[in-house]
């Protein structure tokens, strides 16, 4: 419902390798650690964003999307619904190419702003769960 035709393949498989994954930590039991593997292990470099600003999965952390010192195409977000517009909106200044709402993960009004943007956006879906049903 939250993804148009063919905009998951296209971000997974076309929008670029660097994904910032807002909200992921080296906490083991959170759902972010576990979807940044599967992304690292479809050749996805991935960014942790986290006020903590730790290393997780061999990459450096950083405390927010702006500290990133280089390109990033894809920001996929662990936040409360309620934080996760601020996060879309800042993606978008920063010239991400692509934001994720992970499962759970809905503002309708940010959905609108990103695409509006020019960004390809989904919502309420887990790359984790997508890469294996492109095949």
């Amino acid at each position: 419902m939250y993804a148009e035709p063919g905009i998951i393949r296209k971000i997974i498989e076309g929008t670029g390798d660097t994904w910032a994954v807002v909200g992921l930590s080296a906490n083991q039991q959170r759902a972010a650690f576990g979807v940044a593997e599967v992304l690292q292990r479809h050749g996805k470099r991935v960014v942790p964003v986290h006020p903590r600003a730790e290393t997780v999965h061999g990459e450096r952390g950083y405390a927010s999307l702006a500290d990133i010192p280089f390109p990033v195409d894809v920001v996929d977000v662990f936040v409360r619904s309620e934080l996760a517009g601020a996060v879309a909106d800042e993606a978008v200044a920063i010239g991400a190419r692509a934001v994720w709402f992970q499962l759970g993960v809905i503002d309708e009004e940010a959905y609108d702003r990103t695409r509006a943007a020019g960004l390809a956006m989904v919502m309420d879906r887990c790359p984790a769960i997508e890469i294996p049903r492109l095949g």
